[in-house]
């Protein structure tokens, strides 16, 4: 089974699709086409990466843009085989006078309602508060996650520049607002910080799940304490290349996290950027970082209960695991 528990809306635009909107959305178009402006050209640092990223960003302006990005990478992750899509989004960038905070919640969900009734794949949408925003426009995020609970939101997270902005008792009102509803929660930790921001993201926010969380194979005390308390670490292998976590793809501490029996799931990213989707990711553990069936089962099998998803819909992947192994 392929369930791709980390990627991010805004790095799921088509570039044929910005070149559609562009005009509509008042963005010149670029020298070079969109697909050049939007995916970077190799290995670089989380800064960098993240301007790539906010490329997109004026294509998010309406609620009929954002519905039909959320639509599209929902119906792009199913041609690659995906069999359940969660979403990573940062609403409040995208608010701005005359849309605001429930209109931007709503478009999303419309969309991946949408492409979700078109391909058959269950989706939902993980809200990200963002490290560069202020604590109310962060509280401001999570209130909003908790009024679309169960109607398309499933989790909540905390994205942006680690590098620039590592305090994390910054966001502990916000992850409580979001844990008090019931959504599943995560948080981007130890991608551009040491290993033991991991850790620190579970004992402030309750995570269940941390996003990227490379530098853990640096600070094995840290590791070990993630893995103690059942943790689950979120591998993106070529993103962590191309943000500079990382010095070679080869190098990914997925297998020292396999090694260390951390529990692992797998994502994507942003896959406009750095062009791997999720059946690419799969590929890079078993060609490149010595994954071999077996490994991939125990994956499939942390990754149906990682999920952000109803008892229902988990026990639906249940069965359809167990019948592959049959």
């Amino acid at each position: 089974m392929n369930l791709n528990l980390h990627s991010h809306l805004e790095g799921r635009l088509r570039p044929s699709t910005a070149a559609t909107l562009a005009a509509e959305a008042g963005v010149d178009p670029p020298d070079a086409g969109w697909e050049q402006a939007l995916q970077l050209d190799g290995p670089s640092n989380l800064t960098v990466y993240l301007s790539k990223v906010a490329a997109t960003y004026p294509f998010f302006r309406s609620p009929q843009h954002i519905a039909r990005i959320a639509c599209e990478a929902v119906e792009d992750a199913a041609l690659d085989g995906t069999d359940y899509l969660e979403l990573r989004f940062g609403p409040a960038t995208h608010v701005h006078m005359g849309f605001d905070m429930d209109s931007v919640m709503a478009a999303v969900c419309d969309g991946i309602s949408e492409g979700s009734r078109r391909t058959g794949i269950p989706s939902g949408v993980v809200i990200a508060a963002l490290r560069h925003h202020d604590e109310e426009t962060n509280i401001d995020v999570a209130r909003a996650a908790t009024r679309y609970a169960g109607r398309g939101v499933v989790g909540f997270d905390l994205a942006g520049d680690e590098g620039l902005f590592n305090d994390l008792a910054l966001y502990e009102k916000p992850f409580a607002i979001a844990r008090a509803t019931g959504l599943g929660l995560t948080c981007h930790a130890a991608e551009a910080a040491p290993g033991s921001a991991a850790r620190e993201a579970v004992e402030r926010f309750g995570v269940s799940r941390i996003g990227h969380g490379a530098h853990l194979a640096e600070d094995i005390d840290a590791l070990r304490w993630v893995r103690d308390h059942g943790v689950v670490v979120e591998c993106c292998p070529t993103s962590n290349w191309y943000t500079g976590a990382i010095a070679r793809r080869v190098e990914h501490p997925a297998r020292c996290f396999r090694e260390q029996n951390l529990l692992i799931v797998l994502g994507d990213d942003n896959p406009i950027q750095t062009g791997s989707l999720l059946s690419n990711e799969r590929r890079v553990l078993t060609d490149e970082l010595g994954f071999d069936e077996h490994d991939l089962d125990e994956l499939d099998y942390v990754s149906v209960h990682a999920a952000f998803v109803e008892d229902g819909t988990r026990q639906h992947f249940v069965r359809q695991l167990n019948r592959s192994r049959k």
